[in-house]
C-alpha cells in the first residue's frame, strides 16, 4: 500500500512538471517579466515573490488580455506550490492543518482558506489602483550612498523624578538588529513596547546618550553628517498649514538639496517627487490643518514622505507611517516604502497593527514587547519560530494579531506550550488566571528566555561579520561638518517669503481687520474733531493719544507670543534635519512680520487721526505713524522672548498679562506721581516712552508740560524702544538656542 502512495505521488509531481514545462515553453507575451517569469529558467521575481495581494478589475493594463495573464501566473504559482509540496513531503501537513480550519502558505504565514485563492503572488500590475493616489509610478532616483545599520544590546533608561524620589525606568532592554539597503525592517508591538524610542535612537534624534549597547552606520558611529543622510518621517504631520504641497516641497528642496544643485534643478526635484507620490491632483491645494481645509490624510502623510525622499536619502526612518489612514491608502504608502528600498535604500519603519497584506511585505521584523525583544528576522519566518517554540494560532487571523497578542501575554485562541503549561502548573500555580491560562507576564518572561536561548546568540554572530564596503566608503559617515543645502543669506530669503506666505492669511483675516478698523472708528466718534485750545480739551486728547500707546501696545505682544510655541514641533523638526541655520532662520521670522505688522496699524491711523481732528501737517502725521511702528516692534520683542522663554502658552499668557499691565500702570497717565521704589519700571516700558513721542509730535509748540510729562528732545525715548527692539530679540534668541539643547536638535 505504502508503494501504491508512493507511485501515486510521483504521478502527480510528473504531471504537474510537464504542465509547467508547457507553460514556459508557450509563446511570451510583450508582459513576460510582469507576469514574474524569467526567460532563462522560470522562476519568479524577488518582487513578484515576495508580494502577495489581491487581484482587482481596477489594477494593471485592463481587458481580456489581463485576465489571462493574470490566470496564466496564478496557475504557474499553484503548479509550482503544489510541486514544492508533494516533492517536500509537506502534503500531509497541509492535510492536517487543514483538518484544523488552518492554512500555512509557503513564506509561513497564516491565512484563512478562502483567501488563500487571492494570495497568489500577481505581478505589480496586479495591485489595485488607488483613486486618491493616481497611477502609481517607479521611484528613479540617483544612486546615493548605501549605508548597513547595525545596533546590538542597544538599552535606554530614562529618569522620572517625583516629589521627593527619583527612579530610573527601562524603557529598551537589550535591542538587536541590523537592517540592509534595499530592505524594509518593521519594529512592530504593542502601544508602550519602545518602538519609537528605538526609532529616535537609530534616527539619532534623542540626545540622551545610549545607556548602553552601540549603534553603527557601517561599522562607524552616528556622526553629524548623517544628518543630510537621514529621512525621519515623525508621526504627526509638521506641515505649514496654508502652504500648498508644491510651495512645501519646493521649500524643502531649496533649503535641504546640496549647493551643486541650481534654483531650477530643485524646482524640478520638487516636482518629480510630485508625481512619483501621485501628488499633482493637489500640488496647488493648501495642506490645511485643525481649522483650514485641504488635502486628505493619505495625501498629507505622502507629502511628509516627499519632504524627506526628496534629498536621496540613504536611511530612511519613518513612526507609524499608515495611522489613521484606510487600508488602501496604507497599502500604497507600504508599496512606496518598497519603492524606495529597492532603490538602494535602507527603511525603518514603526508600526502599530498592520492589515495581512501589509505585513506580507516587509523584508525583516523586530516584536518588541515591555521595552525586550521577541523576535527579530525575517517577517515570513516569524510564525515559523514561534511555532517553533509551541505557540501556534488555533483559529485563522491576521499574522500581525497574533504576534501582538503574544507581545501582550495574550494567549486566547493560541496553543500553549509544554514547557509553559509545567511552569504554570508546577512553579506558577498563584499566578494562573481563573481560566486556567497563564498570566501575562509569564508568557512575557517564557517568550523572551525562548528568543535569547534560540535566536539571539546566533544574531549576534551575524553582526559580528564584516560589511562588504571599502573602507573609503565606510570612512565618508565618519565626517563632523555639517552639510548646508543653501548659504546662509540664500537661507534667509527662502524662509522671509515661506514666512509671508504662511502667515498673509492670519494678518489679513476679517477677524482681525474688523478688530482694529472698529476700534479705530469708535476712537474717532469718542474723540470726534477734539479741540486743543483750552487745557480740558488737550487733556481728553492726550487721553486719546496714551490709549494708542497701550492698544499698539498691548495687541503686538499677545500676538508674537504663540510665535514660537506655535511653530516648535516644526523648529525641532527641521533643525534635527539642518535645513537651516538657527540665525537665520530667527532672523526671517521677526522681519517677515514687519511689512504686514505695518499695514494694520497705517489703516487704524488713518481712521483715527482724521476723525479725532490731531494735527493736521504731513511731518505729525507720519512720525505718529513712525513712533506707533517702533512701538510695535518693541511690543513684539517682548512678546518672542516671553514665548521663546516659556514654551508655554498659558504661562506665557499670564506673565504677559501681568507684565503689560504694570507698563502701562507705569506710563504716567493714570499716577503721575509713581512712589521712588517703584519709578524705575517706567524706563523699561515701551508704553511710555511711546506716550511721550506722541505727545512731543502733536504738542511740542503748545506747551512744554503735558499731564505733568516734560516734553523733551525725545532722544532718549527712541533710543530706549530701539534698544528694546534689539535687547527683547536677543533674549529670544538665546531660548532658541537653549531649546535646541534639551531638543537634541
Amino acid at each position: 500500500m505504502e508503494k501504491a502512495n508512493t507511485s501515486l505521488v510521483r504521478t502527480k509531481s510528473d504531471q504537474l512538471v510537464e504542465s509547467m514545462v508547457a507553460a514556459m515553453k508557450s509563446p511570451p507575451s510583450s508582459d513576460h517579466s510582469a507576469n514574474g517569469v524569467g526567460e532563462g529558467g522560470g522562476t519568479l521575481s524577488r518582487k513578484s515573490s515576495r508580494r502577495v495581494t489581491g487581484a482587482s478589475p481596477g489594477g494593471g493594463g485592463g481587458g481580456k488580455n489581463t485576465h489571462i495573464r493574470k490566470s496564466r501566473s496564478a496557475q504557474i504559482s499553484q503548479m509550482k506550490l503544489e510541486f514544492d509540496d508533494l516533492s517536500s513531503g509537506a502534503a500531509l501537513s497541509r492535510a492536517s492543518s487543514a483538518s484544523l480550519g488552518l492554512s500555512f502558505s509557503f513564506t509561513g504565514f497564516t491565512m484563512p482558506p478562502e483567501e488563500i485563492a487571492d494570495s497568489k503572488p500577481f505581478s505589480d500590475d496586479d495591485i489595485p489602483e488607488d483613486i486618491e493616489a493616481g497611477p502609481r509610478t517607479k521611484f528613479q532616483t540617483e544612486p546615493t550612498l548605501p549605508i548597513f545599520l547595525k545596533f546590538t544590546d542597544v538599552s535606554y533608561k530614562v529618569v522620572i523624578k517625583g516629589m521627593t524620589t527619583t527612579e530610573e525606568k527601562d524603557i529598551l532592554n537589550g535591542i538587536t538588529g541590523s537592517v540592509n539597503p534595499g530592505e524594509v525592517l518593521a519594529l512592530m508591538g504593542p502601544s508602550g513596547s519602545g518602538k519609537t524610542t528605538l526609532l529616535n535612537l537609530l534616527g539619532g534624534r534623542l540626545c540622551h546618550p545610549v545607556s548602553g549597547g552601540s549603534i553603527t552606520y557601517n561599522d562607524q558611529p552616528y556622526s553629524k553628517f548623517l544628518k543630510s543622510r537621514i529621512g525621519f518621517v515623525t508621526q504627526d504631520d509638521v506641515l505649514f498649514p496654508h502652504l500648498t504641497v508644491k510651495e512645501t516641497l519646493t521649500y524643502s528642496a531649496r533649503l535641504r538639496l546640496p549647493k551643486t544643485f541650481t534654483k531650477e534643478q530643485k524646482e524640478k526635484r520638487a516636482l518629480d517627487v510630485i508625481y512619483e507620490l501621485g501628488l499633482e491632483r493637489c500640488q496647488d491645494t493648501m495642506i490645511g490643518g485643525s481649522f483650514v481645509r485641504g488635502v486628505s490624510g493619505g495625501e498629507r502623510k505622502r507629502v511628509c514622505i516627499g519632504n524627506e525622499i526628496i534629498i536621496n536619502p540613504s536611511l530612511l526612518f519613518l513612526d507609524e507611517p499608515t495611522s489613521g489612514l484606510d487600508s488602501t491608502t496604507a497599502l500604497r504608502i507600504v508599496q512606496m516604502l518598497q519603492d524606495i528600498a529597492e532603490a538602494g535604500k535602507t527603511v525603518v519603519t514603526t508600526i502599530h497593527q498592520p492589515s495581512s497584506r501589509l505585513f506580507h511585505k516587509f523584508d525583516k521584523l523586530i516584536l518588541l514587547g515591555k521595552g525586550s525583544l521577541l523576535y527579530f528576522g525575517k517577517a515570513s519566518e516569524a510564525l515559523t519560530y514561534f511555532q517553533s517554540i509551541g505557540c501556534s494560532p488555533l483559529i485563522s487571523m491576521n499574522p500581525a494579531e497574533f504576534l501582538l497578542d503574544l507581545a501582550n501575554g495574550n494567549i486566547n485562541d493560541v496553543s500553549l506550550p509544554s514547557e509553559l503549561e509545567d511552569r504554570v502548573q508546577m512553579e506558577n500555580a498563584e499566578a494562573e488566571t481563573p481560566n486556567g491560562k497563564p498570566s501575562p507576564a509569564v508568557v512575557h518572561e517564557y517568550l523572551v528566555e525562548a528568543y535569547e536561548t534560540r535566536v539571539a546568540e546566533t544574531e549576534k554572530k551575524k553582526l559580528m561579520v564584516p560589511i562588504p564596503l571599502d573602507e573609503a566608503v565606510k570612512s565618508k559617515v565618519c565626517s563632523h561638518k555639517r552639510q548646508w543645502g543653501a548659504s546662509w543669506d540664500e537661507q534667509y530669503s527662502i524662509l522671509f517669503w515661506r514666512g509671508i506666505k504662511e502667515r498673509r492669511h492670519d494678518y489679513f483675516s476679517w477677524l482681525r481687520i474688523t478688530q482694529v478698523l472698529s476700534t479705530a472708528v469708535i476712537l474717532g466718534l469718542l474723540w470726534w474733531q477734539s479741540d486743543t485750545k483750552n487745557p480740558k480739551d488737550l487733556q481728553d486728547q492726550a487721553g486719546l493719544l496714551f490709549f494708542i500707546a497701550v492698544f499698539w501696545g498691548f495687541f503686538p505682544v499677545f500676538t508674537a507670543i504663540f510665535t514660537f510655541p506655535q511653530e516648535r514641533a516644526m523648529l525641532s523638526k527641521e533643525r534635527a534635519a539642518d535645513m537651516y541655520r538657527l540665525s537665520a532662520y530667527f532672523l526671517a521670522r521677526t522681519t517677515s512680520d514687519l511689512p504686514l505688522d505695518l499695514i494694520l496699524p497705517v489703516l487704524f491711523l488713518l481712521v483715527v487721526y482724521f476723525m479725532a481732528g490731531l494735527k493736521l501737517s504731513v511731518a505729525p502725521f507720519f512720525l505718529t505713524i513712525l513712533t506707533v511702528f517702533l512701538c510695535i516692534v518693541a511690543a513684539q520683542g517682548l512678546g518672542l522672548a516671553i514665548g521663546a522663554t516659556l514654551m508655554d502658552l498659558k504661562r506665557a499668557t499670564t506673565l504677559a498679562s501681568v507684565t503689560v499691565m504694570t507698563f502701562m500702570l507705569a506710563g504716567g497717565f493714570f499716577v503721575q506721581g509713581v512712589p521712588i521704589f517703584f519709578s524705575w519700571i517706567r524706563y523699561m516700558s515701551f508704553n511710555y516712552h511711546t506716550y511721550k513721542l506722541l505727545l512731543k509730535v502733536q504738542y511740542e509748540q503748545i506747551s512744554p508740560i503735558i499731564n505733568g510729562i516734560r516734553i523733551d528732545s525725545g532722544a532718549t525715548e527712541v533710543a530706549a524702544l530701539i534698544a528694546m527692539v534689539f535687547g527683547y530679540r536677543f533674549l529670544a534668541y538665546l531660548s532658541l538656542r537653549r531649546m535646541k539643547l534639551q531638543s537634541g536638535a
